[in-house]
């Protein structure tokens, strides 16, 4: 863990625990509209780690699945990061038949390329709503990276270890979702940036002063 002068207080980390509720509360109501169908989040985690603990401790996350698949997506503003979405890779062919009728979307393509799209096309749904609405929440606005995709991967090569900037800290906001009436869990992880940090410690104060 990182205890630099940059690192979040304990009341810093309460706050941004609760607006991520905030957040991804109406984000979930958001994705109801779009793909009719309901999106639990649990109540989110926020951790601080040095950027070089990170791989190891978003590998330990997802040990417990035989295959996974990732959907990355950078996004920019004062808040800016990366995102992680990581399911079981049993998990696309489940997605498939929330966005058509599976059997005539085969027809057109291979399982493996319907099975990344559907992926891609879930990912820039759920992180967009969940992103998009923490950074509306703290003053910011945010454009995105086209998503990465990457299917049955093994948990142990989840992320790899020159993806994040050396000696530098990030904070890493984890929540555990699913799609309500499917066989579909996940998590999402948003990794800021080490320079996100300063930025965002000044967000939470003014968020904050609304209520003083």
């Amino acid at each position: 863990m990182d205890q630099s002068q940059d690192a979040i207080s304990a009341d810093e980390k309460e706050i941004l625990q609760e607006i991520m509720n905030i957040a991804f509360g109406k984000a979930a109501a958001d994705l109801a509209e779009v793909i009719n169908i309901f999106v639990i989040l649990s109540v989110p985690h926020v951790e601080m780690f040095n950027a070089q603990e990170l791989p190891e401790y978003l590998k330990s996350q997802v040990s417990g699945y035989d295959t996974i698949s990732i959907v990355e997506q950078n996004f920019w503003g004062d808040f800016k990061g990366s995102a992680f979405m990581i399911f079981d890779a049993a998990a696309g062919r489940e997605l498939i038949s929330i966005f058509g009728e599976e059997g005539e979307a085969i027809a057109l393509q291979s399982m493996d390329a319907l099975e990344k799209e559907t992926l891609m096309e879930v990912g820039n749904i759920l992180i967009g709503a969940c992103v998009g609405k923490l950074a509306e929440l703290l003053g910011d606005a945010v454009t995105y990276s086209p998503p990465r995709v990457i299917t049955d991967n093994a948990p142990s090569d989840a992320i790899q270890a020159n993806t994040f900037e050396e000696n530098s800290s990030a904070i890493v906001l984890k929540t555990v979702f699913c799609f309500n009436e499917r066989n579909v869990e996940g998590f999402l992880f948003l990794v800021t940036s080490h320079e996100s940090i300063v930025w965002l410690k000044k967000a939470l104060a003014t968020f904050m002063e609304q209520y003083e």
